[in-house]
Protein backbone atom coordinates (compact mmCIF):
# COMPACT_ATOMS: atom_id res chain seq x y z
CA UNK A 1 0.00 0.00 0.00
CA UNK A 2 2.99 2.45 0.63
CA UNK A 3 3.61 3.00 -2.89
CA UNK A 4 -0.16 3.18 -4.40
CA UNK A 5 -1.59 6.17 -5.03
CA UNK A 6 -5.98 6.46 -4.68
CA UNK A 7 -7.72 9.34 -5.96
CA UNK A 8 -10.85 9.24 -4.30
CA UNK A 9 -13.45 11.91 -5.32
CA UNK A 10 -16.26 13.05 -2.51
CA UNK A 11 -13.36 13.21 -0.30
CA UNK A 12 -14.40 16.23 1.79
CA UNK A 13 -17.35 14.17 4.05
CA UNK A 14 -18.99 11.45 4.29
CA UNK A 15 -17.90 7.66 3.43
CA UNK A 16 -14.96 9.53 1.14
CA UNK A 17 -13.53 10.98 3.84
CA UNK A 18 -13.41 8.13 5.87
CA UNK A 19 -11.86 6.31 3.07
CA UNK A 20 -9.48 8.51 2.77
CA UNK A 21 -8.24 8.55 6.72
CA UNK A 22 -8.35 4.74 6.33
CA UNK A 23 -5.81 4.48 3.37
CA UNK A 24 -3.73 7.31 4.94
CA UNK A 25 -3.23 4.72 7.86
CA UNK A 26 -1.63 2.10 5.71
CA UNK A 27 0.56 4.73 3.79
CA UNK A 28 -0.80 5.28 0.50
CA UNK A 29 -0.36 8.59 -1.67
CA UNK A 30 -3.42 10.75 -1.47
CA UNK A 31 -5.45 12.08 -4.30
CA UNK A 32 -8.52 13.67 -2.51
CA UNK A 33 -10.98 15.87 -4.38
CA UNK A 34 -14.73 17.30 -3.97
CA UNK A 35 -15.99 20.84 -4.94
CA UNK A 36 -15.28 22.19 -1.02
CA UNK A 37 -11.67 23.11 -1.17
CA UNK A 38 -11.68 23.96 3.09
CA UNK A 39 -13.27 20.42 3.71
CA UNK A 40 -10.50 18.91 1.83
CA UNK A 41 -7.62 20.76 3.79
CA UNK A 42 -9.49 19.58 6.90
CA UNK A 43 -9.42 15.96 5.69
CA UNK A 44 -5.79 16.34 4.65
CA UNK A 45 -5.19 17.27 7.82
CA UNK A 46 -6.22 14.13 9.32
CA UNK A 47 -4.86 12.19 6.71
CA UNK A 48 -1.43 14.10 8.07
CA UNK A 49 -2.32 13.60 11.42
CA UNK A 50 -2.62 9.46 10.20
CA UNK A 51 1.03 9.19 9.54
CA UNK A 52 1.14 10.98 5.70
CA UNK A 53 3.95 13.13 5.10
CA UNK A 54 3.16 16.13 3.43
CA UNK A 55 3.89 14.92 -0.24
CA UNK A 56 1.50 12.30 -0.28
CA UNK A 57 -1.30 14.19 0.73
CA UNK A 58 -2.67 16.01 -3.16
CA UNK A 59 -5.62 18.41 -2.61
CA UNK A 60 -6.99 18.78 -5.90
CA UNK A 61 -10.81 20.44 -6.18
CA UNK A 62 -12.97 19.23 -8.84
CA UNK A 63 -16.51 18.95 -9.78
CA UNK A 64 -17.15 15.83 -11.51
CA UNK A 65 -19.99 17.54 -14.15
CA UNK A 66 -17.46 19.72 -15.42
CA UNK A 67 -15.66 17.41 -17.91
CA UNK A 68 -13.45 19.39 -19.73
CA UNK A 69 -11.54 19.82 -16.67
CA UNK A 70 -10.88 16.21 -16.29
CA UNK A 71 -8.05 15.71 -18.62
CA UNK A 72 -5.71 18.11 -16.56
CA UNK A 73 -6.89 16.98 -13.38
CA UNK A 74 -5.61 13.61 -14.59
CA UNK A 75 -2.60 14.83 -15.62
CA UNK A 76 -1.92 16.85 -12.47
CA UNK A 77 -2.01 13.89 -10.39
CA UNK A 78 -0.07 12.22 -12.95
CA UNK A 79 2.66 14.46 -12.50
CA UNK A 80 2.78 14.60 -8.83
CA UNK A 81 2.66 10.54 -8.16
CA UNK A 82 3.44 8.90 -11.43
CA UNK A 83 0.50 6.45 -11.20
CA UNK A 84 -3.07 6.26 -10.31
CA UNK A 85 -3.22 2.91 -8.85
CA UNK A 86 -6.92 3.15 -7.76
CA UNK A 87 -9.10 5.72 -8.53
CA UNK A 88 -12.89 5.39 -6.09
CA UNK A 89 -15.40 7.41 -7.65
CA UNK A 90 -17.61 8.42 -4.93
CA UNK A 91 -18.70 11.74 -5.35
CA UNK A 92 -22.45 11.69 -5.09
CA UNK A 93 -26.08 12.97 -4.21
CA UNK A 94 -29.38 11.87 -3.03
CA UNK A 95 -32.61 13.17 -3.03
CA UNK A 96 -36.18 12.65 -1.02
CA UNK A 97 -39.11 13.46 -2.61
CA UNK A 98 -41.47 11.64 -4.31
CA UNK A 99 -41.89 11.83 -8.20
CA UNK A 100 -44.71 13.68 -8.90
CA UNK A 101 -43.48 16.75 -6.87
CA UNK A 102 -39.75 16.26 -8.32
CA UNK A 103 -38.87 19.01 -10.93
CA UNK A 104 -36.62 17.77 -14.12
CA UNK A 105 -33.81 19.91 -12.77
CA UNK A 106 -33.41 17.46 -9.72
CA UNK A 107 -33.46 14.23 -12.27
CA UNK A 108 -30.86 15.73 -14.64
CA UNK A 109 -28.67 17.29 -11.32
CA UNK A 110 -28.58 13.34 -9.72
CA UNK A 111 -27.59 11.93 -13.04
CA UNK A 112 -24.95 14.24 -13.91
CA UNK A 113 -23.50 14.17 -10.94
CA UNK A 114 -24.21 10.39 -9.67
CA UNK A 115 -23.71 8.72 -13.45
CA UNK A 116 -22.50 11.12 -16.06
CA UNK A 117 -19.62 12.57 -13.51
CA UNK A 118 -18.56 8.73 -12.73
CA UNK A 119 -18.23 7.83 -16.11
CA UNK A 120 -16.59 11.42 -17.33
CA UNK A 121 -13.35 10.72 -14.78
CA UNK A 122 -13.35 6.93 -15.62
CA UNK A 123 -13.05 7.57 -19.49
CA UNK A 124 -10.54 10.13 -18.68
CA UNK A 125 -8.54 7.82 -16.14
CA UNK A 126 -8.97 4.58 -17.96
CA UNK A 127 -6.80 5.14 -21.08
CA UNK A 128 -3.69 5.69 -18.71
CA UNK A 129 -4.74 2.04 -16.66
CA UNK A 130 -4.94 0.39 -19.95
CA UNK A 131 -1.28 1.80 -21.63
CA UNK A 132 0.26 0.26 -17.98
CA UNK A 133 -1.96 -2.96 -18.16
CA UNK A 134 -2.91 -2.20 -14.14
CA UNK A 135 -5.10 -0.89 -12.32
CA UNK A 136 -8.44 -0.48 -9.93
CA UNK A 137 -11.64 1.30 -10.81
CA UNK A 138 -14.22 1.54 -8.10
CA UNK A 139 -17.67 3.37 -7.84
CA UNK A 140 -20.22 3.94 -4.75
CA UNK A 141 -23.08 2.80 -5.66
CA UNK A 142 -25.80 1.94 -3.12
CA UNK A 143 -28.74 -1.01 -2.55
CA UNK A 144 -30.85 1.32 -4.09
CA UNK A 145 -28.91 0.43 -7.25
CA UNK A 146 -30.60 -2.88 -6.84
CA UNK A 147 -34.08 -2.17 -4.99
CA UNK A 148 -36.58 0.89 -5.58
CA UNK A 149 -38.28 2.51 -2.66
CA UNK A 150 -40.30 5.78 -2.38
CA UNK A 151 -38.85 9.34 -2.56
CA UNK A 152 -35.91 8.40 -4.55
CA UNK A 153 -36.41 7.76 -8.11
CA UNK A 154 -33.61 9.54 -9.25
CA UNK A 155 -31.58 8.38 -7.21
CA UNK A 156 -32.26 4.75 -7.43
CA UNK A 157 -32.17 5.59 -11.44
CA UNK A 158 -28.92 6.52 -10.95
CA UNK A 159 -27.27 4.10 -9.46
CA UNK A 160 -28.80 1.73 -11.29
CA UNK A 161 -27.04 3.55 -14.02
CA UNK A 162 -24.21 3.24 -12.06
CA UNK A 163 -24.19 -0.68 -11.07
CA UNK A 164 -24.94 -1.18 -14.98
CA UNK A 165 -21.72 0.75 -16.51
CA UNK A 166 -19.36 -0.72 -14.38
CA UNK A 167 -20.59 -3.75 -14.40
CA UNK A 168 -20.25 -3.89 -18.18
CA UNK A 169 -17.10 -1.71 -17.53
CA UNK A 170 -15.81 -4.91 -15.78
CA UNK A 171 -16.16 -6.75 -18.28
CA UNK A 172 -14.33 -4.91 -20.91
CA UNK A 173 -11.71 -4.18 -19.34
CA UNK A 174 -10.65 -6.96 -16.20
CA UNK A 175 -8.72 -9.30 -19.19
CA UNK A 176 -6.41 -6.09 -19.33
CA UNK A 177 -5.12 -6.40 -15.77
CA UNK A 178 -8.38 -3.49 -15.02
CA UNK A 179 -10.20 -4.42 -12.07
CA UNK A 180 -13.53 -2.69 -11.57
CA UNK A 181 -15.59 -2.93 -8.20
CA UNK A 182 -19.14 -1.98 -7.38
CA UNK A 183 -19.12 -0.54 -3.68
CA UNK A 184 -23.17 -0.85 -2.10
CA UNK A 185 -23.25 0.40 0.85
CA UNK A 186 -26.82 0.05 2.78
CA UNK A 187 -27.77 2.49 5.51
CA UNK A 188 -24.39 4.46 6.66
CA UNK A 189 -24.16 7.33 9.10
CA UNK A 190 -23.19 10.09 6.76
CA UNK A 191 -25.24 13.50 6.19
CA UNK A 192 -26.33 12.19 2.93
CA UNK A 193 -30.27 12.37 4.13
CA UNK A 194 -29.16 16.67 4.54
CA UNK A 195 -27.49 17.15 1.78
CA UNK A 196 -30.41 15.07 -0.76
CA UNK A 197 -31.96 16.91 -2.83
CA UNK A 198 -35.45 18.00 -1.98
CA UNK A 199 -38.32 18.64 -4.98
CA UNK A 200 -37.40 22.06 -6.23
CA UNK A 201 -33.39 21.24 -5.76
CA UNK A 202 -32.91 22.56 -2.33
CA UNK A 203 -31.41 20.80 0.38
CA UNK A 204 -33.65 18.36 2.20
CA UNK A 205 -31.94 19.17 5.54
CA UNK A 206 -33.43 16.27 7.65
CA UNK A 207 -31.78 13.06 9.33
CA UNK A 208 -33.42 10.02 8.11
CA UNK A 209 -34.22 7.62 10.88
CA UNK A 210 -32.74 4.88 8.90
CA UNK A 211 -29.22 6.59 8.13
CA UNK A 212 -29.02 7.64 12.39
CA UNK A 213 -29.61 4.15 12.86
CA UNK A 214 -27.26 3.12 9.85
CA UNK A 215 -23.48 1.33 10.57
CA UNK A 216 -20.71 3.69 11.71
CA UNK A 217 -18.39 4.88 8.73
CA UNK A 218 -15.54 4.42 9.97
CA UNK A 219 -16.92 0.76 10.19
CA UNK A 220 -17.98 0.80 6.65
CA UNK A 221 -14.62 2.03 5.18
CA UNK A 222 -12.88 -0.39 6.85
CA UNK A 223 -14.92 -3.46 5.12
CA UNK A 224 -14.84 -1.33 2.26
CA UNK A 225 -10.98 -1.51 1.86
CA UNK A 226 -10.17 -4.79 2.58
CA UNK A 227 -12.94 -5.55 -0.19
CA UNK A 228 -11.18 -3.51 -2.27
CA UNK A 229 -7.97 -4.87 -1.44
CA UNK A 230 -9.00 -8.59 -1.84
CA UNK A 231 -10.14 -7.20 -5.61
CA UNK A 232 -13.76 -7.97 -4.65
CA UNK A 233 -15.76 -7.00 -7.88
CA UNK A 234 -18.73 -6.31 -5.63
CA UNK A 235 -18.68 -4.86 -1.90
CA UNK A 236 -21.68 -4.80 0.07
CA UNK A 237 -21.29 -2.78 3.24
CA UNK A 238 -23.74 -2.72 5.75
CA UNK A 239 -25.74 -3.94 8.83
CA UNK A 240 -29.37 -3.36 8.77
CA UNK A 241 -32.70 -4.70 7.17
CA UNK A 242 -31.68 -2.62 3.82
CA UNK A 243 -28.83 -5.90 3.02
CA UNK A 244 -31.37 -8.26 3.46
CA UNK A 245 -33.39 -6.57 0.26
CA UNK A 246 -30.46 -7.09 -1.64
CA UNK A 247 -30.83 -11.69 -1.62
CA UNK A 248 -34.89 -10.94 -1.76
CA UNK A 249 -34.62 -9.43 -4.32
CA UNK A 250 -32.62 -12.02 -6.41
CA UNK A 251 -35.03 -15.11 -5.25
CA UNK A 252 -38.43 -13.61 -4.22
CA UNK A 253 -38.66 -9.93 -5.96
CA UNK A 254 -42.51 -9.80 -5.75
CA UNK A 255 -42.47 -9.90 -1.96
CA UNK A 256 -40.01 -6.87 -1.92
CA UNK A 257 -41.87 -5.09 -4.09
CA UNK A 258 -44.87 -5.71 -1.57
CA UNK A 259 -42.40 -4.56 1.28
CA UNK A 260 -41.29 -1.59 -0.33
CA UNK A 261 -44.78 -0.39 -1.61
CA UNK A 262 -45.68 3.27 0.21
CA UNK A 263 -42.33 3.22 2.31
CA UNK A 264 -41.43 6.56 3.10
Amino acid sequence: MTTRTVWITGASSGIGEALAVRFARDGANLVLSARREPELQRVATRCLEAGLGEQQVLVLPLDVTDWDALPKAVQTVRDRFGAIDLLINNAGLSQRSLCKDTDMSVYQKLMDVDVMGQIALTKAVLPHMLERGAGHIAVTASVAGKVGVPQRTGYCAAKHAVMGFFDALRAEVEDAGIHVSTIVPGFIRTSIAENALAADGSAFGRVDDDIAGGMDVDECAEVVVNGLNAKKREIPVGKGKEMAALWVKRIAPEMLFRLTKGRH
